[in-house]
């Protein structure tokens, strides 16, 4: 038997709490997605978004206290999709972001998948 990498795609995740970050993976790779890349700083996230191939991102907006603007910044600039995770509802958001699919935190699977799926489909390819 051969292992074959998801079908679903990859993913991009941005979270600075572990633990949150680790559900989420697993999530993603139970829907057949996989993580091309994980970060939990800002910094990290910025170098990451703009070297590491990947289908679309989540992006929790706040990341130990700084707004995700500038990892949402770089993966704009490429083309890429993306989601926010947040806890705050859109009001949250920053202001240039505000049109983004959104994750209100805490979520579930299908939820999960369900707004992956939808921007996904808004993607030319």
């Amino acid at each position: 038997m051969t292992t074959s990498k998801p079908t679903g795609g990859s993913v991009f995740l941005v979270e600075d709490e572990v633990m949150i970050r680790m559900m989420v993976a697993d999530m993603l790779e139970e829907l057949g997605y996989s993580v091309a890349a994980e970060a939990g700083e800002i910094n990290e996230a910025v170098r990451l978004a703009g070297s590491t191939e990947f289908d679309i991102a989540i992006l929790d907006v706040n990341v130990n206290g700084k707004v995700i603007s500038p990892v949402a910044e770089v993966i704009q600039g490429r083309g890429r999709p993306f989601i926010f995770a947040t806890g705050y509802g859109a009001q949250g958001l920053p202001q240039e972001f505000r049109d983004r699919p959104t994750l209100q935190k805490p979520f579930q699977m299908e939820t999960l998948a369900q707004v992956i799926a939808s921007t996904l489909k808004g993607v030319a390819v």
